[in-house]
Order: structure tokens, then sequence, then C-alpha cells
């Protein structure tokens, strides 16, 4: 292989990849000017199927995509929540089903994208689960300021991020953004959907011109699901010293299998959801 196809050697990446099996391919274009290549990876079943989504460019790592990003609102309050798609009840193959669909910045957002790692059978992600839709915070917080002032359960609200221009915790450089863990539409329900809240100022400048940013992420504040799309462990954002050594203490790394994402990179990603249980 030419050496103009590769990144320079310490990268570990390829520039692109050539000969995708089957020819399933989608060229991603990041929303910060970074160009990634994903490949559908499964068969399509009953209530899933090729799926595209927008994501957290996965960078380095033996993850095959990012992990998809759920759009963002905020209430008249300052609480920040994630949107769910509109839910309708349709007719296919003969039986009534309800899908969860809508359109945002130019693109189609679905439950869809949420749809691997097990999470496809969890209850937060059937259409009709009634949730409020908030962040909240999880039961073991991974950021010192979290545990500080967050109680489990407690909504995520803008003030909670106030100093995000200036925030740090030794890992990476200060100031490129304040995290928060957390979870979603999982009240009352048996599995938890993890998610990773961030405000950056990265995130607001690249909003300024971008459609899709402009519509799924405010004030800076950008979120995804939680899950790593390799062994669907859960990664962090600023939580482990070791993201240095892999080239990633500004980025999301997982430190289960180093697989690395780029938060600041938005992709649109071609893959196979899972069908959700009946």
């Amino acid at each position: 292989m030419s050496a103009d196809d590769k990144y320079p050697e310490e990268s570990g990446r390829r520039r692109f990849v050539k000969g995708v099996v089957g020819g399933s391919a989608l060229a991603g274009v990041g929303a910060l000017g970074t160009v990634t290549v994903n490949s559908a990876t499964a068969s399509p079943g009953a209530g899933g199927g090729s799926t595209q989504a927008w994501a957290i460019e996965n960078t380095g790592g033996p993850a095959p995509r990012g992990m998809p990003q759920i759009p963002i609102e905020i209430d008249s309050e300052g609480y920040i929540k994630g949107v769910w798609p509109d839910v309708e009840t349709v007719t296919q193959g003969g039986r009534q089903v309800q899908i969860a669909e809508m359109d945002i910045g130019g693109s189609t957002y679905s439950s869809e994208w949420f749809q691997y790692c097990g999470v496809e059978g969890y209850a937060g992600i059937q259409p009709g689960y009634e949730s409020d839709n908030y962040f909240r915070s999880g039961a073991a917080p991974a950021y010192d300021w979290q545990s500080g002032s967050k109680e489990e359960g407690d909504r995520f609200h803008v003030d909670d991020f106030s100093d995000y221009e200036e925030w740090g915790n030794g890992i990476g450089t200060a100031g490129t953004g304040k995290p928060a863990s957390g979870r979603w539409r999982s009240e009352d329900a048996e599995d938890v959907i993890p998610i990773q809240l961030l405000r950056s100022a990265r995130i607001e400048e690249a909003a300024q011109d971008n459609e899709w940013l402009q519509a799924s992420t405010d004030q800076g504040f950008i979120a995804w699901l939680n899950k790593c799309t390799h062994f669907c462990c859960v990664p962090g954002y600023k939580q482990s010293a070791d993201a240095a050594r892999f080239g990633n203490a500004n980025g999301v790394y997982c430190q289960c299998h180093q697989s690395i994402y780029d938060p600041f990179s938005l992709v649109q990603t071609l893959f196979i959801a899972r069908p959700r249980p009946d």
C-alpha cells in the first residue's frame, strides 16, 4: 500500500478505507472538519436495519464507529433534557407498531440510533416509554464537582456548568469543556441508559455555521449515549490519565480496550441497528 494512503506511522490510523465488504460505506464529514468512513457490519432484522446516525467520532482503537449523539433542549427554567423523537403508530408487515422518528436539522433522528449493545431491550428505548427526558445525575458520578453538588437523580441545570470555560481536573488541558455523567429515560426502569453531557465553547462555535449542531445542541451543550460501540463498556471524557498515552487526554477514552472518541467532531455513521424486542 502506498504511504500516501496512511496517517503518520505514530498515529496508528488509516487515512481512508478501501474495499469495504459489500460496498456498504458512508463517508461522514465531521462538524469540525474531520472525515471518517463507517461501514455496516451485520444483517438487518425486523424493527432494526440500516440506520444513519450522528455520532461523536471514533478516532482510534477497536470500536467500529462513533457513539450516537442525543439532541438537546433546555427548558424555560434552565434544566437540560434529551430530545426524544415523535412517536406514532404505523402498520408494518400487517401489524401495528410504534415508531419514534422525527426530522431535526435536515436529518432523520430516530430511536434506532440507540439500538445496539443490548440497549434496544431497555425500557427507555421503547418508543412509548413515558419519561420527562431530563438528564439526571447517576449513582456514582465520575467527577468530583458532581459528587459534591448533585444527589442521585438530580436534574442537570445550566448553572451547574457556569465555569465550563475554565474547568479542569488535571487531565488534559483545562478549559476545553465541563462534563457530567448520568442517565436518561431510566426512571422507574430496570436498566439504566448511561449518558455523557458536555458543555464547551468549541461546540458553541461549531454550531454557528452547522445546521445539525444548531438544531441538536444548545448553549454549547452536547450529549451522547455513553456505550462504547466495541464491547459496550462505559467510556469517559477526562476520566482517565491513561488517555494521554493514546493521544486523547482532551477526548473520550474507553479504559476497557483503548477505543477513543472525539466529542468535538460529529460525523454521520451508517450501521445496522438491532431490532427492539416485542
